[in-house]
């Protein structure tokens, strides 16, 4: 019965060693960083995002130089002018002044919109290429080694390639 016992001990640690192997081959990792940079589609929307961004750039600095200037013309003119003139006048100011505030706002807004709308189709494309790879190699997880991602240590199979070669890049 001693024996009978031992035997079975011995064969439920053999067992789980061996599932704790089979379950460190089941996990893999990936810098989806590195990957979605190197995306051709991550290329075109970063050059995208640059041309509305510059757009907007121009317009502000645009806006910026109608408001000097009125500002100059306004304090030049303000000894000349009546009180409730030079009052009118500094209201269209200040006017002028919360509409480029509130146009830099809403361009802000607008690129984080455009950079969400962007990058999404991009990270599914990413995701569902991992998903395919991951599946493919017999992979249940597949860990994030990119920086901040909390793997500190990725010695198990790299994806990296894989998925790109996936990909076409």
């Amino acid at each position: 019965m001693k024996k009978v016992k031992l035997l079975f001990i011995t064969a439920l640690v053999l067992f789980t060693g061996a599932t704790s192997f089979m379950s460190a081959q089941e996990v893999a990792h990936i810098n989806s960083q590195e990957l979605i940079a190197a995306m051709p589609e991550m290329k075109a929307a970063q050059s995208q995002l640059q041309k509305v961004q510059k757009t907007y750039d121009t317009e502000i600095t645009n806006m910026m130089k109608e408001f000097e200037a009125k500002y100059k013309q306004y304090e030049a003119e303000a000894s000349e002018k009546s009180d409730e003139e030079n009052a009118k006048r500094a209201q269209e100011i200040q006017t002028m002044q919360n509409n480029i505030g509130a146009y830099r706002d809403q361009a802000v807004k607008d690129l984080q919109k455009k950079e969400a709308d962007l990058l999404q189709p991009i990270l599914d494309k990413a995701k569902a290429a991992i998903q395919k790879v991951a599946r493919a190699q017999g992979f249940k997880y597949v860990l994030d080694s990119g920086q901040g991602s909390g793997v500190i240590m990725a010695e198990g199979k790299d994806l990296l390639n894989d998925v790109k070669k996936d990909l076409g890049i």
